[in-house]
């Protein structure tokens, strides 16, 4: 994992949509209708609706799962959410979008024996836009 910092993967597209959308929605009690109806969000900024900005930040582990090109670690047996140092939305994900992530390791620590801690720096792209959906610095710790 050392040796991989630095080293960026990219994950596949994973398509946003209205059904995942409405289940955050009804998961957080976050129900502000643009993320939930297309008729009024249609007449807003957006056009339409858009995920959650926390959706968007809770697809990290999935789109971790979708990147084949990321270092990992031999003998995990679980890796848990730390925190985050960083995370900023930067543009909407429009209901009906594909993200992905671009990620890069920036530190790697063993905390105790068979305990790891790393850091890495990820942006959510937005299938067809310039613009960044999201960045993290986001921490995770695995146990083998």
């Amino acid at each position: 994992m050392k040796a991989a910092i630095g080293q960026e993967s990219v994950s596949e597209w994973v398509e946003v949509t209205q059904d995942m959308i409405n289940k955050f929605a009804e998961a957080t009690g976050d129900h502000q209708f643009i993320h939930i109806d297309p008729e009024r969000a249609k007449l807003t900024p957006f056009g339409t609706t858009i995920a959650h900005g926390f959706l968007t930040l809770s697809l990290l582990p999935l789109l971790s799962m979708k990147t084949p090109d990321a270092p990992k670690l031999d003998g995990v047996k679980m890796g848990v959410n730390y925190g985050g140092n960083k995370v900023r939305f930067l543009a909407p994900v429009p209901s009906g979008s594909k993200v992905r992530a671009r990620s890069k390791i920036v530190e790697f620590e063993e905390k105790r024996p068979g305990q790891y801690q790393y850091t890495t720096e990820t942006t959510i792209e937005i299938d067809g836009s310039d613009k960044p959906a999201m960045i993290a610095e986001w921490i995770t710790q695995v146990f083998a």
